[in-house]
């Protein structure tokens, strides 16, 4: 059974930096797509930055410049790195995993940005 298990600090200053790690277990193979999305109060849950196994990546327009991908292949793992933090990033932020034809979902870590 795959699991999805994110890490990160759940609290810091506007203009910060903080990155976040999610960790996938329980398959040998390597997913298609891994990536983070995020949701907002009261927000729809919105792509934030994804990465193929091919290494090309996509990114919110919002976080351009701000935010990067990586992955680990090997070890199922990606990471993000969070820099110029804004209130606006306020979100619990979800990992997800694609092997198709299946998409995992991890249960999620709040990030606060005070201001």
């Amino acid at each position: 059974q795959v699991q999805l298990v994110e890490s990160g600090v759940g609290l810091v200053q506007a203009g910060g930096s903080q990155r976040l790690s999610c960790v996938a277990s329980g398959t040998r193979f390597r997913f298609n797509v891994m990536g983070w999305y995020r949701q907002a109060p009261g927000k729809q849950r919105e792509l934030v930055a994804t990465m193929q196994t091919v290494g090309s990546t996509n990114y919110a327009d919002s976080v351009k410049g701000r935010f990067t991908i990586s992955r680990d292949t090997a070890e199922n793992t990606v990471y993000l790195q969070m820099n110029s933090l804004k209130p606006e990033d306020t979100a619990v932020y979800y990992c997800n995993a694609v092997l198709m034809p299946r998409s995992y979902w991890g249960q999620g870590t709040q990030v606060t940005v005070s201001s």
